[in-house]
């Protein structure tokens, strides 16, 4: 796989992956569901933790009671206590890239899941991020890119910021890429972000920067539209 702007791998990974995790889930196989059973899963029961009613979570994300349905029963099936941690995530992004070391850009995505910022990923944050991905406006869309790379989530995006994620991806699969990557890549494609996207070139990337580029590129704009109907 050639690697070329970084704007556009920043954001087809994030999505690329996420789709990953659905097929991981088994969210893309034929379900049969059953109409009377549609409230029986969200019953109090053994897991740790019992997502908000489906009504409820029907109100705040853009998925149907029965699309609702098919991703709990796929996530319950993958983390029975109810929330995925850390270590879990890491090893769902393990099994793509056997050859690579996922685990620190499953860290950062980990992070942009967990919401509540407790080291663990509650049903009600799994479909709440889903829904932004799949089904959010592209300006949401943005936003939640835009969260992914602000590590330390102060509003706006540094170079070291950026230099982790790619060499988190790097890591990740970079050095199955053709031709070979050499080890200043992800510096050369830090460098070309920022001549992209920092507009008056104060070392730094904000949201309003990061929206108004990524929405002038119809390479990005296209690659964002091609997950909206994945379920």
């Amino acid at each position: 796989m050639h690697l070329e702007g970084l704007e556009m791998i920043a954001v087809l990974v994030v999505l690329a992956l996420f789709v990953k995790v659905l097929e991981q889930f088994g969210l893309f196989e034929p379900v049969v569901i059953e109409t009377d059973s549609i409230e029986d899963d969200f019953e109090p029961s053994t897991v740790c933790h019992r997502p908000e009613g489906l009504e409820q979570l029907q109100g705040q994300t853009k998925f149907t009671k029965k699309e609702l349905q098919v991703l709990y029963r796929g996530f319950k099936s993958e983390c029975p206590s109810g929330v995925v941690n850390e270590e879990t995530f890491k090893q769902i992004y393990s099994q793509f890239f056997p050859q690579g070391d996922s685990s620190m850009y499953a860290h950062f995505l980990f992070n942009a899941f967990d919401t509540d910022h407790n080291g663990s990923v509650s049903f009600e944050n799994f479909v709440t991020g889903l829904s932004v991905i799949l089904r959010g406006s592209m300006d949401d869309k943005l936003n939640w890119a835009f969260n992914l790379y602000d590590l330390n989530k102060d509003g706006c995006i540094t170079r070291e910021e950026m230099l982790d994620i790619m060499k988190s991806i790097y890591d990740m699969m970079g050095k199955y890429t053709y031709p070979s990557v050499r080890e200043e890549s992800p510096q050369e494609h830090v460098e070309t972000f920022f001549q992209k996207m920092d507009k008056n070139r104060d070392g730094v990337v904000t949201i309003e920067e990061f929206i108004e580029t990524c929405q002038k590129d119809e390479n990005i704009m296209k690659s964002m539209q091609l997950f909206e109907n994945v379920i």
